[in-house]
């Protein structure tokens, strides 16, 4: 969220502009204060292109029909998942608990702390922070965001127990450490290293309860040192060379990890969001460090100050080695993670992959911060699942897009091709590998559409095409020397955020034509800003985040408002960050869930019985200012333990229905 630098937050940079291009920005298309209505009138876009979900024979469709009966299917035979939504929404919440609806129930069971399920190495928290740095690689690392399931066995077997493959976004000093800032040394930064990037630990319902199984064969921990591949155009490139690879093909690690996607091999895509904030660069910056927002000071992370890769000055090519989409196959803990370039670097929000009809495979990714760009990469080879992980290799060779949003509810993907529209030499692109490293800067070259935070992608599982977005917010929009805004964009100063949504023209998602329009627009009507009229149905929300469609075709939202926004006028009374859920053909949003104070509501995954959600809650007790007190660490939460003294930890949260039937119905 739009936070300063100087506190430790997850999101530093992510309301800050980076974008100063001056590409098309269809001002005055819209009046402010536009209609959802309105917009898809003057788009030539027709209320229906939301989503006729047509489900086939014997998928969701038939499966609903058969337990509710026929008045589940409206005519066409598209099924009314909205008049399943059954349970009785839960109202706002300022209590430091998860609330959930009559009838389920909701409980932490991996929290920042907790042991992986490493063989002979599983140290227990301390509630004092008091944890080593070697203590900490065998723990759950701190601040829980996305999040995927992998069942092991059939559907029935998987749906009992599998693989949670998590990111861990960022540290708190104040919680991590018995000292927070003071006295910094190797061993700290060694810590909070460690407390970063990616958990993998095996899941198993026994006994009538989830827990994670300790020890696993399965459990890992991938930080900023674990070694990594390098896959694609900027294999070997130029700008990918350092002292320690001079062959620019190993890169150390992954941190600041926020969404992920899933691929249909059973491997886990996890995103590289604020990577920047850790570098630093004293003195002049060039045009791409500044593109991506390299500082020149830290005075959170201050890794700089013990590890020289993070000191731009003495590795001017390290931070070129983040900002990637990082696959890991989670079955196999010797297996070494892939970085691949050919999707594109930028501060990551996810990775959705879709396979097509002729096997291709298209990845949908988000750039989360203002006025930056959404992207599409499309595979050249067809997915074969006799292959496996050997499919990988799709995610090497391809095609990159950037998306423009035409005023008039059409859309086109741009290919980001060396050599074709201003992608030369003459403009700083020499190849194909400078095209991926600044893939904002080829963006702008294209002229595709500034948009307000892209955030998390999800494609929707019955109807192929139909493809969904989170725009968290971009209080920038509209204001002097910004962007105005435009069709996709149609609010001035967008404290609430909305939600986009697009349609593959023929449903053909390797294609480069669309046709969009907005799912809703979020927050209330303000009578002193009348732009900000809320244009959605059913419960309040604003600055949505986290996006995942179940396998029945419910579409899952969650919310990130940081805590010095909740105690803006605007957002007065709407109490805690929640989890909705609506059927996007219908358009009714229901709040299903209230987090903990401070805390945001991140990651979504299901059992493919879809009786099981698995959540994480991320920054619980976070302060107005960001800024954890570690001589008072539950100052504003100690969930989920709810002890004294303790600290506040982020957790992933197992939910189920009390009766055991499929959530959300």
């Amino acid at each position: 969220m739009g936070k300063p630098k100087a506190v430790y937050l997850k999101a530093a940079h992510e309301d800050l502009i980076s974008n100063e291009s001056e590409n098309t920005v269809f001002s005055d298309v819209l009046e402010k204060g536009v209609s959802r209505r309105d917009l898809l009138r003057k788009a030539g876009v027709g209320i229906g292109i939301l989503g006729a979900a047509m489900i086939p024979g014997m998928g969701a469709a038939t499966t609903l029909t058969a337990k509710f009966g026929s008045s589940a299917a409206s005519a066409g035979g598209r099924v009314d998942l909205a008049r399943l939504l059954r349970f009785e929404a839960v109202p706002f919440s300022t209590e430091d608990t998860i609330i959930v609806p009559k009838g389920y129930k909701a409980r932490a069971f991996y929290s920042w702390g907790d042991a992986v399920g490493l063989n002979g190495n599983m140290p227990e928290f301390k509630f004092d922070g008091s944890n080593s740095a070697d203590d900490q690689l065998a723990q759950a690392g701190m601040h829980h965001d996305g999040m995927a399931y992998f069942p092991i066995g059939d559907h029935t077997a998987g749906s009992k127990n599998g693989l949670l493959a998590m990111n861990h976004e960022y540290i708190d000093n104040g919680l991590l450490f018995t000292d927070g800032d003071q006295n910094w040394s190797l061993e700290k930064v060694r810590k909070g290293q460690n407390a970063m990037g990616i958990s993998v630990v095996e899941v198993s319902k026994s006994g009538g309860d989830w827990q994670v199984v300790r020890p696993s064969k399965y459990a890992r921990r991938i930080t900023p040192h674990t070694p990594m591949k390098i896959s694609g155009p900027a294999k070997g490139h130029t700008l990918m060379r350092t002292l320690d690879d001079p062959n620019g093909e190993v890169i150390l690690g992954t941190m600041q990890n926020c969404a992920n996607g899933q691929t249909p091999w059973g491997t886990y895509l996890t995103c590289e969001e604020n990577w920047s904030d850790i570098f630093v660069k004293k003195g002049d910056r060039t045009a791409l460090e500044k593109r991506y927002g390299i500082s020149d000071k830290d005075e959170v992370y201050r890794w700089n100050e013990f590890d020289k890769r993070f000191d731009a000055n003495k590795t001017p090519n390290e931070p070129n080695r983040f900002g990637w989409v990082v696959e890991i196959d989670p079955f196999d803990p010797t297996s070494t993670p892939v970085k691949h370039t050919a999707l594109g670097r930028f501060k990551h929000e996810g990775a959705e992959m879709v396979v097509a009809e002729n096997g291709q495979v298209a990845v949908y990714m988000g750039d989360d911060q203002k006025f930056e760009y959404i992207y599409k990469f499309i595979s050249n080879g067809t997915y074969d699942p006799k292959k496996g992980t050997e499919n990988s290799a799709l995610l090497s060779d391809g095609t990159l897009y950037v998306a423009r949003f035409n005023d008039d509810g059409s859309g086109e993907w741009l290919p980001m091709i060396h050599g074709q529209n201003g992608l030369t030499a003459a403009n700083g692109f020499r190849d194909q590998g400078d095209v991926v490293i600044n893939a904002r800067g080829a963006a702008d070259v294209l002229g595709a559409t500034k948009m307000d935070r892209p955030e998390w992608i999800s494609a929707n599982p019955h109807q192929q095409g139909s493809i969904y977005c989170t725009l968290t917010n971009n209080s920038d929009r509209g204001e002097a020397g910004y962007p105005d805004v435009d069709a996709a964009n149609p609010r001035a100063n967008n404290l609430f955020g909305h939600i986009i949504h697009w349609l593959e023209q023929g449903g053909d998602v390797t294609g480069t034509a669309f046709s969009w329009n907005i799912l809703a627009l979020a927050g209330r009507d303000q009578a002193e800003n009348r732009n900000h009229v809320a244009n959605h149905r059913g419960d309040l929300f604003g600055s949505p985040d986290g996006l995942k469609f179940d396998h029945n075709g419910l579409l899952w939202v969650q919310t990130d408002v940081s805590t010095s926004t909740l105690n803006q006028k605007v957002y007065k009374g709407m109490g805690n960050n929640q989890m909705l859920v609506v059927d996007p053909n219908e358009g009714y949003f229901k709040r299903f869930l209230t987090g903990p104070s401070g805390a945001e509501v991140t990651g979504i995954a299901f059992t493919p019985d879809n009786k099981t959600m698995f959540i994480n809650i991320q920054h619980p007790g976070e302060p107005p200012s960001g800024n954890a007190d570690a001589k008072n660490p539950s100052q504003y939460s100690n969930w989920p333990d709810h002890r004294q003294g303790g600290r506040p930890r982020s957790a992933t949260v197992v939910i189920e229905r009390e009766d055991g039937d499929i959530i959300g119905l």
